[in-house]
């Protein structure tokens, strides 16, 4: 399986509202400890819909080595 060279990056200031969740359709996200959602690096194809609902604008798409 190919590796995207994308990767969601989720800002510190992320609140945590499960908007990301929902959209992602790789369920690469989970919420950690109901403080900030986290990304599974092995599973983020860096498509960009959590991004795109994000209601805080924290989560960016990154190169992948940026985000390690």
């Amino acid at each position: 399986m190919k590796t995207s060279r994308k990767i969601a990056a989720i800002g510190k200031e992320c609140v945590a509202c499960g908007s990301c969740l929902h959209v992602c359709p790789k369920e690469a996200i989970q919420i950690a400890w109901g403080i900030s959602a986290c990304v599974d690096q092995a599973k983020c194809v860096g498509c960009g819909k959590c991004a795109k609902v994000c209601p805080a604008a924290v989560i960016n798409i990154v190169e992948r080595s940026a985000a390690l």
